[in-house]
């Protein structure tokens, strides 16, 4: 499966958790953006570490939701 990571930014507080985990992925503007691609068990383990549950993790192959 490839996840694709969206930022929901009206709920992003800016922890910063997801870049922690996922720096090639994530960076801190204003809110968590997305910058790059990763493995599935990187982004499920910065979307799970999410305060805020502001990234949703969606199928690349079906457009199901994953994460949350």
């Amino acid at each position: 499966m490839t996840l694709i990571p969206t930022i929901d930014e009206g709920a992003c507080s800016a922890h910063g958790d997801c870049v922690a985990i996922a720096p090639g992925v994530f960076a801190l503007e204003e809110t968590a953006v997305v910058i790059g691609e990763g493995s599935d068990e990187e982004l499920i383990a910065a979307a799970e570490s999410c305060p805020a549950l502001a990234i949703t993790l969606t199928d690349a192959d079906t457009g199901a939701v994953v994460f949350p």
